[in-house]
């Protein structure tokens, strides 16, 4: 502290700081190299020095020699300069720096992330220049040890000078002259005619040369002129707006004058005087002088936050952009540690389901999966732990309750948390990229159908837009019909109200099993819930002929989760049932649907032969699988991140998307069904197969590329032809089911006779 106060005299009272601070600097480095020991011969170049630190139960001060360690970026402290053992050291790396206005002169803080070391320097001098160095260091360590790229300066650009214009200019008359001159000695020298005759013809040339000049001269100083008209019209302007300042200063002045004069009567006012206390007028002139201090101070302090927040801006900013970085790498790496598993995973059920295996290593087998199938996967190193639901709320690994299907449901598990971190970049980038582009400054009813919206559908909807583009899709479809009925869900609802008792009962008692894999329809209280019978209940009144069946309730569900709004979710069941399925789709003989269900057998049995094959020999019809696919349009039978990629397309394309994606099934798991030879078997893994789905992306592949050629037109005349059967059947089925009757009743009148005829026998 002694050299602190010497250093200080030494740079002169009236001296401002940032004047005095070099020589200060220097000072305090020679004396602080002067007190250490020969082992500390290094600091030279070390920022040194002796600092009070407030520390022990009491707060009380301790004189503390403290040397900074370039190499860790760290403060050491020592009880005295020739010590070797340091008591502590304060890591500067993440750390902070400020200093109270209201504390003690010299106090600054030092805060790092685990504690706030409080120093003292000998005066405020001493303070900033600890508090300015101590801010460089940690820069400088920080900029050493992160890449950062420098930015080009542009280059600067002199300005060449010109030569003298009025020396060029003599240099032209003399050359002029001198040349007027030899040519009339060649005039008068000339002996001949024809010399001179040449002699004039030159100097004519000459003369239209210089006339050609003069102009080109003449039209430069033309060009001169106005420039200088130009400035001279700038000089008035700025002379004007020069003469308007002088005057608002003169008035500024007059103002000044007149507050003078009246501070003066003020002063010289004898009432006002007395009436002044000179105690309350020290007091003032005190508070006055705090108060300027405080100023000051507060100058002083604002500036060195502001360096400071700027700093800690810029290490914020790397240490960001590092951690983006490691993010990025962390989840790559997750991701492979979730394939490498589950292909563990399935390396065991395979090894459990082999029959080469002695009892001892299938007991092992057993063991090893059980093991692995009690593990919670969240006690793996992970950046994110694993969800049980997405962001509609499904679960996302399937809840198997067969023993030997738990390993599956795990091995899904981490086959969809492996997908989804190797596709979240490209979800999050390119594709919101691709839909912010397209939607950009668009209203909801001015997007237009397009080969580009088309494919995006298909790639699937990122969830930020996927609302907006449904309503657009279902306005498209029933804008007209809207806009004859504007008030007709709340007209719809308002009869549901009114006369409940002709509300179909089945709607109350589907509701509790409308998906019960989605936590926002679990529990019975949720809003959802209620906003789901209300739309049930509006669409039962809007097509009476339907009226509800079991199903309609999860289309609904659906459309609820997706546009949240339930007037939005009664209009999209509408377009589903209305105007995209067929007008049969969901009537009580399901006619529609089975017709569906026979053209579906149709296209396997051409796209894909083998399979087709394989489940006529085991005498397995798919029809009792796919019926659901179609009338609920695979809802709980595919992934949820699949799923709405589904439906993002259905809503845009129509039934054949669901054709596509049917197809594209079978095909994704073929190899795998080829091999199941039972048909109990083969029924269960048809039942779950399209839950275990994980790439999204090879399956949409597969719908729209490998499924080609599918168009429209054909799946209408396959249908019409399928129905025109199904009619016929139902007819046939229907003259069977009369003539039965028939029959029954004329075997009952025939019994009735007999009995009759014996009772009279008996009388």
């Amino acid at each position: 502290s002694g050299q602190l106060s010497s250093a200080r005299g030494a740079t002169g009272g009236s001296v401002p700081c940032s004047m005095a601070l070099q020589p200060w600097v220097m000072r305090v480095e020679e004396s602080a190299v002067h007190s250490l020991p020969p082992t500390h011969n290094s600091c030279r170049t070390k920022l040194c020095g002796y600092l009070n630190k407030q520390g022990g139960p009491l707060k009380a001060w301790k004189s503390r020699w403290f040397v900074y360690e370039e190499k860790s970026c760290q403060l050491f402290y020592y009880r005295m300069a020739q010590d070797i053992n340091p008591l502590g050291k304060v890591d500067l790396f993440c750390a902070t720096f400020s200093y109270p206005l209201q504390g003690e002169e010299g106090t600054f803080h030092v805060q790092t992330p685990e504690r706030t070391v409080i120093l003292k320097a000998a005066n405020r001098d001493a303070q900033m220049y600890w508090l300015q160095q101590l801010q460089l260091k940690r820069t400088l360590y920080r900029e050493q040890h992160a890449e950062h790229l420098s930015i080009p300066r542009p280059d600067n650009h002199k300005l060449e000078s010109t030569p003298s214009e009025l020396v060029s200019l003599l240099h032209k008359v003399l050359e002029a002259a001198q040349l007027e001159k030899r040519t009339c000695a060649q005039f008068l020298a000339a002996e001949g005619e024809q010399e001179h005759l040449e002699l004039l013809r030159h100097g004519e040339r000459r003369a239209a040369e210089l006339r050609d000049h003069l102009e080109s001269l003449q039209q430069e100083n033309e060009n001169l002129r106005r420039d200088l008209n130009q400035r001279d019209a700038n000089i008035a302007e700025l002379q004007e707006s020069v003469q308007l300042l002088i005057q608002k200063n003169q008035a500024k002045q007059e103002v000044i004058l007149k507050l003078s004069e009246k501070l003066a009567v003020c002063g010289e006012d004898k009432q006002y005087t007395s009436g002044l206390r000179s105690e309350a007028l020290k007091q003032l002139t005190i508070e006055n002088e705090n108060l300027k201090d405080d100023l000051k101070a507060y100058k002083t302090q604002n500036q060195y936050l502001n360096s400071e927040i700027y700093h800690l801006t810029t290490l914020w900013r790397k240490s960001s952009e590092r951690e983006q970085s490691l993010i990025v790498k962390c989840a790559v790496l997750e991701a492979n540690s979730c394939q490498m598993e589950s292909r563990y995973l399935g390396i065991l059920q395979k090894l459990q389901e082999s029959k080469e295996l002695n009892p001892e290593q299938r007991e092992a087998v057993k063991k090893v999966v059980k093991d692995a199938v009690r593990a919670d996967l969240s006690t793996a190193i992970k950046l994110n732990s694993i969800r049980d639901y997405d962001e509609y709320g499904f679960k996302i690994a399937m809840d198997y309750k067969v023993e030997d299907l738990k390993l599956l449901a795990k091995i899904q598990a981490l086959e969809i948390r492996s997908q989804n971190l190797l596709n979240q970049e490209e979800c999050d980038g390119p594709l919101l990229a691709r839909c912010a582009q397209l939607l950009f400054g668009r209203p909801e009813g001015e997007l237009t159908s397009s080969t580009e919206l088309k494919n995006l559908l298909r790639t699937g909807l990122p969830r930020e837009y996927r609302a907006r583009v449904w309503r657009f899709m279902i306005q498209s479809r029933n804008k007209s019909l809207k806009e004859r009925h504007p008030d007709r869900y709340q007209e719809l609802c308002e009869k549901s109200r009114t006369s409940p008792h002709l509300v179909p009962r089945q709607i109350q008692l589907d509701l509790d099993r409308t998906l019960t894999s989605n936590q926002y329809f679990s529990p019975p209280s949720s809003t959802l819930i209620q906003k789901l019978e209300r739309v049930l209940q509006a669409f039962s009144w809007q097509n009476p002929t339907i009226g509800y069946i079991q199903g309609l309730n999860r289309l609904a569900a659906i459309a609820l989760l997706v546009l949240q709004d339930e007037e939005d979710a009664f209009w999209c069941l509408v377009v589903v049932v209305d105007y995209i399925m067929p007008h049969n789709y969901y009537t009580n003989d399901l006619v529609g649907c089975q017709a569906d269900q026979r053209v579906l057998k149709d296209l396997m049995s051409e796209k894909l032969p083998r399979l087709t094959a394989h489940l006529e020999a085991l005498k397995v019809d798919v029809s009792l699988i796919t019926v659901e696919w179609f009338l609920v349009l695979f809802i709980e039978s595919l992934p949820t991140r699949i799923l709405f990629k589904v439906w993002d397309a259905f809503l845009y394309e129509g039934l054949k998307v669901i054709f596509r994606y049917a197809l594209a099934l079978f095909k994704y798991k073929e190899e795998i069904i080829l091999k199941i030879n039972d048909s109990a078997e083969m029924y269960q893994y048809l039942r779950i197969f399209p839950n275990t789905i994980v790439d999204g992306r090879k399956l949409t592949s597969i719908a729209f590329n490998d499924m080609n050629p599918l168009p429209m037109k054909l799946l209408q005349n396959r249908r019409a032809t399928h129905l025109e059967r199904l009619h016929a059947e139902i007819k046939e089925l229907e003259n069977l089911r009369k003539a039965y009757k028939a029959e029954h009743v004329q075997c009952k009148e025939k019994e009735l006779d007999t009995l009759a005829s014996e009772d009279e026998e008996e009388v």
